[in-house]
């Protein structure tokens, strides 16, 4: 079912909540009249009303989510096939061209660098797939140990400089002291990495973003800001959902699995902490901050 027949459905849906609930007031508003001098089965009736009134609005509202949440699971499924596709389909391309023709040494060392980047970028894919299915049953930490986060994400920073090809400026790394956490730090990388790749994903225009690490009361904080697309403050707290995509026209041209902020969120929880976004609105930037007890 596409996107137009689902919102058909949702019309369709609300439209009878609201017809049986017309349907319902009219019969018991009928028969109260009709009834109304007797007690008991006025009291009846008004039970029985309410009963229908919350089981319609409850439907109502079920199948209105399950609707959103097939939306959201086929749109992961889109944006999984689309990614997984895209660098397959570029490998074989290079290799049928490699397999048909003999290209000079430069040539063959460029198709060599786009193969590797195609597959860097279809493992990240798998890895943040299988990120998300781990964290997500996950309820404890097995194996910790302290972290130092300041270095973590610098070693972070600097792979998203490569990956992306960007100058040293693009990502900046700023501080203050060592900030200590203990945890797993193969997880915490991986809530960093998405973090910081979020925010050159969505930059818009040169890629400018600042992370911060500081230590301030017992807890660390890393804040990664970026000034490109912002975000609504009604989706604030929706873009930590699994598979939630804020709805706008850079969202569409910028593909993604909707899954790098629920992994985050979800590292954060095991980790004792917590993540939250800010914004001043569309086109103004954002600020993650993850937030975390110190060891």
């Amino acid at each position: 079912m596409g996107p137009s027949g689902r919102r058909r459905s949702i019309i369709t849906v609300t439209i009878l909540g609201i017809s049986l609930l017309a349907v319902a007031l009219t019969l018991n508003v009928g028969w109260v009249v009709i009834n109304w001098r007797t007690g008991v089965m006025l009291f009846l009736g008004t039970v029985f009303f309410a009963l229908l009134i919350a089981g319609v609005a409850l439907n109502t509202i079920f199948l209105i989510r399950e609707i959103r949440r097939n939306e959201q699971h086929d749109s992961f499924i889109n944006s999984v096939t689309h990614e997984l596709k895209t660098p397959v389909a570029s490998i074989r391309l290079y290799l049928e061209t490699l397999q048909r023709r003999e290209p000079d040494e430069t040539k063959r060392r460029e198709f060599y660098g786009i193969m590797l980047a195609d597959t860097d970028r279809l493992l990240g894919t798998v890895e943040k797939v299988l990120d998300a299915g781990r964290t997500g049953s996950a309820k404890s930490l097995g194996h910790t140990a302290p972290v130092e986060m300041a270095e973590l994400v610098r070693d972070s920073a600097a792979v998203a400089r490569t990956r992306n090809r960007l100058s040293d400026d693009a990502i900046k790394v700023a501080a203050s002291d060592e900030a200590w956490v203990q945890g797993d730090a193969q997880e915490l990388r991986a809530a960093v990495t998405n973090l910081i790749e979020n925010a050159v994903k969505y930059s818009a225009g040169g890629v400018r973003v600042r992370a911060e690490v500081s230590r301030v009361n017992g807890l660390v904080y890393v804040r990664v800001k970026d000034d490109g697309a912002g975000i609504a403050p009604a989706e604030l707290k929706r873009i930590f959902r699994r598979f939630y995509r804020t709805p706008g026209a850079l969202t569409q041209r910028v593909k993604g699995t909707g899954l790098g902020l629920f992994i985050v969120n979800s590292i954060a929880r095991r980790h004792g902490g917590k993540v939250f976004a800010e914004s001043e609105g569309a086109g103004r930037g954002s600020t993650f901050t993850l937030e975390l007890p110190s060891s």
